[in-house]
């Protein structure tokens, strides 16, 4: 039987990826203050949020979600949220549309900060010094100062995700995310892209279909759903003091919700089972993430899923799957049949974005597209053959016009990195190659759905 939890039972457990702060006292004190803040997200939020993954684990819907690798101090700004937001709300349409189905939103953002590192030192010309780890603990910058870790950025972390929230919850309930406004989400740089002719005929359809609704005499201001929308957020649940700082009892049901997020996940370097990251999300009720790598074990997943979802609750379980373009097809079959086999109620999700990281020629950390394609291709088929529910996908996405990953419509190289490569971590696909990675997704869920679509019974006489 588990031990009791409590919110600081993972101080007495092994961990990993985490930060030397040189002042405890200091620590301490930020984390005492965070404790008395007003919370980011609130338990109901994220009850809803369960069981709108409730209905993506049983096929009923499908996941979308995606951000920034690393959220940024400096490129906080009302103008970066917009066009995130309506980048996602043109991927959320055309996938919507595609299934026939809902697509449930969840932003990497608001609150992904913290970063989990290969090694725990980077070196530049001799010269060695502590990763950077996310805003919320040190700086980019390659100085000595810079990259110690500072706990008062946790208080920088936490005004930032409340501003951000404030505006998408602006954005998603106020009016922008009307379906009236289909066709003004589009993005100016993305006008000319290759898929702008074929979002703007999806809208032309979505268009019409509203018309006609209206002249059907359906009133389309009394359907909330059509002018507005429910908007999630999440990150990795990496920095256990900020996280504990913000878990919170709700008073409605005696339970305990990390309040930083909707929902959180935990990574592939640090879903140890006796460790201090699985320790604390196993007490908490909100949905969780479990990043599983091509290291990942089928008796360690077994586990896993026994310790974060007991309950075997639907919605409660999203595996992340992260294998890489060229293991994937090798080792997804093995944990669906195990998984399946024990009758245990996950969300399958597809990361294609962790197991597909290269060098460039010219030094740049990138993905190259076609991977990040052929390893969302190969789950989904991956699931079709096993009789399961491919239910969603993981992207690191922006709504800037970076260059970060390589390929895409219009073929982006090494060349265009020296200008537009801007990520402070891991490359980013850009609101073009999100547009068209949404556009291959929707492909497929269309032959998933006409796969399963049943012929009308024959009428007799005819």
């Amino acid at each position: 039987m588990a031990e009791r939890w409590t919110p600081e039972g993972w101080r007495k457990k092994p961990i990993l990826q985490m930060p030397e702060f040189p002042d405890p006292a200091a620590l301490a004190e930020v984390e005492a203050q965070l404790a008395t803040f007003p919370p980011l997200v609130f338990a109901g939020e994220a009850r809803n949020l369960t069981k709108a993954l409730g209905k993506v684990a049983a096929g009923n819907a499908f996941l979308l979600q995606g951000g920034d690798c690393a959220e940024s101090f400096a490129e906080h700004g009302a103008n970066n949220i917009r066009d995130f937001f309506r980048l996602f709300l043109q991927m959320a349409v055309v996938l919507t549309y595609a299934a026939a189905s809902p697509v449930v939103k969840i932003g990497r953002v608001a609150g992904q900060f913290a970063k989990p590192r290969t090694s725990p030192i980077e070196k530049r010309d001799g010269q060695e010094l502590p990763v950077y780890r996310g805003d919320i603990i040190n700086g980019t910058e390659f100085t000595p100062e810079a990259r110690i870790p500072n706990p008062r950025r946790q208080i920088e972390a936490y005004r930032q995700s409340a501003a951000t929230l404030n505006l998408l919850r602006a954005f998603a309930q106020g009016g922008y995310a009307n379906l009236g406004n289909v066709r003004q989400w589009m993005l100016g740089f993305v006008k000319d892209s290759p898929q702008s002719r074929r979002y703007a005929q999806l809208a032309d359809q979505i268009s019409e279909a509203l018309g006609f609704m209206q002249a059907c005499g359906l009133d389309l201001e009394s359907h909330p759903e059509l002018r507005s929308t429910e908007f999630y957020t999440s990150h990795e649940a990496l920095l256990l003091g900020y996280e504990q700082a913000m878990t919170r009892v709700d008073s409605t049901s005696g339970d305990w919700y990390a309040t930083s997020g909707h929902m959180v996940w935990i990574g592939d370097r640090t879903r140890q089972p006796d460790h201090a990251h699985v320790e604390f999300c196993r007490g908490i009720m909100n949905p969780l993430g479990l990043k599983c790598g091509p290291s990942s074990k089928v008796d360690d997943l077994l586990r896993l899923i026994d310790v974060l979802n007991p309950e075997n609750e639907p919605g409660r379980l999203t595996l992340i799957v992260r294998m890489g373009s060229d293991k994937v097809g090798n080792q997804l079959p093995a944990m669906i049949r195990t998984v399946k086999r024990e009758g245990k109620t996950v969300l399958w999700s597809c990361d294609p974005m962790h197991g597909n990281t290269i060098t460039s020629e010219s030094g740049y950390k990138t993905r190259p597209f076609e991977r990040i394609l052929s390893e969302v291709k190969t789950f989904f088929e991956v699931h079709r053959a096993e009789g399961t529910h491919g239910g969603g996908v993981h992207l690191e996405m922006t709504g800037q016009n970076v260059a970060e990953c390589t390929g895409g419509a219009r073929m982006i190289t090494d060349a265009d990195f020296k200008d537009r490569y801007h990520t402070v971590c891991d490359p980013r696909l850009n609101a073009e190659q999100s547009i068209d990675l949404a556009f291959l997704v929707a492909d497929l869920l269309k032959a998933e759905r006409t796969a399963k679509a049943r012929p009308l019974p024959a009428v007799a006489g005819l």
